[in-house]
């Protein structure tokens, strides 16, 4: 089974954190953005040999998706629907200010089952810090109205370890999470990349493992069981996929995708991908390089390590983390028991 992520590069505004490939200035390509996408899923359906049925997931970001109008999503869906699995899980993210109600019941009448908002913040002080273009009331209202539009699945992300934060704002962000008709949450600490505004403000992070476990525990408290590093709740189907290192389709500006040993990166700047979207650069992986990937993307979530694909000195490893208790053991596997650490047990495993 394979997974296919569609990237919108277009956003209203450019957040402070934000290094993802998305344009501000652009919207007059939508049109012909579009279009391209729609023949590069042609052509990659037939190039990879994806049959009918063979797409457990879809998963629409960016970017912001809820820039461009469903019906330009129309043509797209059209040519998925012979090749998504009965009940494929097809997610897109939205951001509180452009997820309109006309727009969540245009995208719902699509096949959309699952939304995920950008929310980043239920205060107003915090949310004009990271550079975001709504308000906490826009946020609440977003949730709900998706909610009334059908939506049984909804998930909302929030960013922490700011300066801004402290131990009672952050629990009181996950209470106030809860309280909505959500059903996932995602909670990223804030990361200073190279290249955005806050590249030359790094004061603005407040980093704390003691914040990063209060995040967890209050999340957990709200009945929301953590299952990777950052994600809690009812378990998005297509990220779950990436962790069980599944195949996947990227489609779009800068998406990759990886085919077996193959990652697969179309044009990242948008006039090109316009131009030519079948061209690939393609990088080859190396056994060694899959089975750190696995290992990396196993320990930060509950798919765990499966014992076979380790040869004999990483096993023997993985058997001594056991018996000091920071690996579990199960059916074959190992598990993670603190996500956390999941960096530091990965590179003990490797040598």
């Amino acid at each position: 089974m394979t997974l296919l992520y569609i990237h919108i590069p277009f956003c209203d505004s450019k957040c402070h954190y934000c290094s993802f490939n998305s344009y501000v200035d652009k919207f007059e390509l939508k049109s012909a953005y579009m279009e391209a996408l729609k023949l590069q899923l042609q052509a990659d359906l037939g190039r990879f040999e994806i049959g009918p049925g063979d797409i457990l997931s879809v998963f629409i970001g960016g970017g912001t998706p809820s820039t461009i109008d469903p019906a330009l999503y129309e043509p797209i869906f059209k040519e998925l629907w012979p090749y998504l699995q009965k009940g494929a899980e097809i997610t897109t993210e939205a951001n509180p200010n452009s997820a309109t109600s006309s727009w969540l019941c245009g995208m719902k009448a699509l096949g959309v089952n699952r939304i995920s908002f950008g929310v980043q913040s239920f205060f107003d002080d915090k949310l004009k810090l990271l550079g975001r273009a709504h308000r906490a009331k826009d946020a609440i209202d977003a949730v709900e109205n998706a909610k009334n539009a059908g939506f049984e699945r909804i998930s909302v992300d929030l960013i922490y370890a700011t300066s801004l934060d402290t131990p009672k704002r952050v629990e009181a962000e996950i209470a106030m999470a809860h309280k909505l008709p959500i059903t996932h949450l995602s909670a990223y600490e804030l990361i200073i990349e190279e290249g955005t505004p806050f590249e030359k403000s790094p004061n603005v992070k407040k980093e704390s493992i003691e914040q990063s476990r209060r995040v967890i525990q209050s999340a957990k408290d709200a009945g929301l069981e953590q299952y990777e590093i950052s994600n809690f709740g009812d378990p998005c189907r297509h990220n779950v996929g990436y962790w069980e290192y599944r195949p996947y389709l990227g489609i779009g500006s800068g998406a990759v995708g990886r085919i077996e040993k193959e990652r697969h990166y179309p044009h990242g700047i948008l006039e090109e991908y316009i131009e030519n979207p079948h061209f690939k650069k393609i990088e080859t992986l190396t056994d060694e390089e899959i089975l750190e990937e696995k290992i990396f993307l196993g320990l930060r979530s509950d798919v765990g390590v499966d014992e076979k694909i380790l040869p004999a000195q990483m096993l023997q490893r993985a058997y001594l983390l056991a018996k000091e208790g920071k690996l579990r053991t199960r059916e074959g596997g190992f598990y993670n028991p603190d996500y956390l650490l999941s960096d530091e047990i990965a590179l003990f495993m490797l040598g």
